[in-house]
């Protein structure tokens, strides 16, 4: 269920676009107006806006927000921004100019078409593997492969293709990942899942049979598992997932941790738990309140898949991920948000929005409280 909250009486596009064009204007910019109408309008409603804006104004509603959201020292911080560890929220006590752009790639992030955002959050990721290859860098072609409708996957693919001038499938060939990597993520992107409730028990026994036998075998690269993985609907995976605990007595998730901390490791079993339960593994990217532990080895997480990436860059007191914490609820506030507040406080014993009021400032915590559908 979703979290973003429209008002009874929405304003006409090009109201909305006036009232944004004059937040741009005179001495600063008025990023509370622009928070208040961007984040309470749907996807349709701001593709609309970005249409009206450039009929109106010739210019591009994002260019004009990268330009006012991020701050006069945008360009020279952006160059220091690149050889960073990777961003906290707490970096804009230390580099003021930062936190603008922390600000700004959520606002511009939830203002893009959903298609072109995940299309453009796949390019970052396989550009940040360049660098690094980590399954924190990797989970939003994951996410978008394996939580997400058939549809919307699709629409991804294509404007993949329209950005880039080549298919995601291509570029995640031409990546430096290793070739099971490279295999798995091809296979994942390049479905088309059937969307309706339809479940073979008889098969989901066979196939959770399979799966133990790759899995306890540790040949996470095995051609079935893939295949099962890429192409059975995510109703029928559930009842797989299901037989393999009665079986087995142990959850597909601790199997494959069990097999290895690699990146491949790492990528089945995000691959298997945004099938499963999207809403947990989407609670895990969001804060984690735990005091750090010199052992980050020890944590549990539920299931037991929390990535060791995710925990390091999440715990309090080694920074928040705020890049993950963006793209999880600027992705989700108007899919399934709702349920991952609902895992997230079951989990955790805190609700969401507190941990983003803790742990977060201004309108950047402001935006992501309109998100998750508090009253601001």
């Amino acid at each position: 269920m979703a979290t973003i909250r429209i008002p009874q009486a929405v304003p006409s596009p090009s109201q909305d676009c006036e009232k944004l064009r004059k937040a741009f204007q005179g001495f600063g910019t008025d990023e509370k107006s622009i928070i208040w109408i961007l984040a309470h309008r749907n996807s349709t409603q701001r593709n609309e806006i970005r249409e009206t804006y450039r009929r109106l104004y010739n210019a591009s509603l994002l260019d004009d927000l990268r330009s006012e959201l991020s701050g006069d020292f945008r360009a020279s911080i952006f160059q220091q921004f690149l050889f960073l560890p990777p961003p906290t929220l707490q970096s804009d006590q230390r580099f003021p100019a930062l936190f603008w752009i922390i600000q700004q790639r959520a606002v511009t992030l939830w203002t893009y078409e959903a298609a072109e955002r995940d299309a453009r959050l796949a390019n970052e990721a396989l550009s940040k593997s360049r660098r690094k290859n980590t399954i924190r860098n990797l989970q939003p072609i994951v996410e978008t492969a394996c939580a997400t409708s058939p549809h919307h996957l699709i629409a991804v693919r294509k404007a993949y293709c329209s950005l880039f001038d080549s298919s995601l499938e291509e570029d995640i060939i031409a990546s430096h990942l290793s070739p099971p990597i490279q295999k798995i993520l091809v296979s994942l992107v390049g479905s088309y899942r059937y969307d309706k409730q339809a479940v073979d028990s008889t098969l989901a026994r066979i196939e959770a049979a399979k799966l133990h036998e790759a899995i306890e075998a540790r040949k996470l690269d095995d051609h079935q598992l893939m295949l099962i993985l890429s192409t059975r609907n995510v109703f029928q995976l559930r009842q797989t997932f299901k037989f393999y605990i009665d079986a087995y007595g142990k959850s597909i998730h601790k199997e494959i941790k069990a097999c290895g901390n690699g990146l491949l490791e790492s990528v089945i079993r995000v691959a298997a738990l945004c099938i499963d339960s999207p809403e947990i593994h989407f609670a895990e990217v969001k804060l984690h309140r735990e005091k750090c532990n010199s052992n980050l080895d020890s944590i549990d997480a539920p299931h037991e898949t929390f990535d060791h990436q995710v925990v390091r860059s999440s715990i309090v007191g080694l920074g928040t991920d705020e890049d993950s914490l963006s793209r999880a609820i600027v992705t989700r506030a108007e899919i399934d948000l709702m349920n991952i507040k609902e895992a997230y406080l079951k989990e955790y014993k805190v609700s969401m929005e507190d941990d983003v009021i803790g742990d977060t400032s201004g309108d950047y915590k402001n935006f992501l409280l309109s998100l998750l559908g508090s009253n601001m």
